[in-house]
């Protein structure tokens, strides 16, 4: 098993992982939409969204995988308003890949995370 870690401070005090790699699988924690290197957070959800794929992105190469390789994705939204503004995002990023997919409207932890995105990746 091979721990991945962006360096966030959020890893270190809730006590979790970027990402684990197991076998063939790559199960990626969910990710906001910050730049982890200045922990700094757009204001709009489109450019969380694009913040989080660069981060899972990077994650997925580091373990040895792809987006290509993504076989399911979780998306955790703070507001059904903004889910306009994220589906164009949503399909740059997986238009041609298509993961098996669930959308969720809930709370984050903070309020100015707008967006969560979680996967799981397989190399089989």
């Amino acid at each position: 098993m091979k721990r991945i870690s962006t360096g966030s401070p959020f890893e270190a005090t809730m006590g979790y992982s970027r990402a684990i790699v197991k076998g063939g699988w790559c199960f990626v924690s969910g990710v906001t939409g910050y730049d982890y290197e200045t922990m700094v957070i757009p204001a709009g959800i489109a450019d969380q969204a694009r913040n989080c794929f660069a981060t899972i992105r990077g994650v997925l190469v580091e373990a040895g995988f792809a987006m290509e390789d993504v076989v399911r994705v979780q998306y955790t939204v703070t507001d059904v308003a903004q889910v306009d503004n994220l589906i164009p995002v949503l399909g740059a990023s997986f238009g041609e890949i298509r993961p098996a997919a669930t959308m969720v409207i809930a709370g984050l932890i903070k309020p100015e995370m707008k967006v969560e995105i979680e996967v799981t990746a397989f190399k089989g």
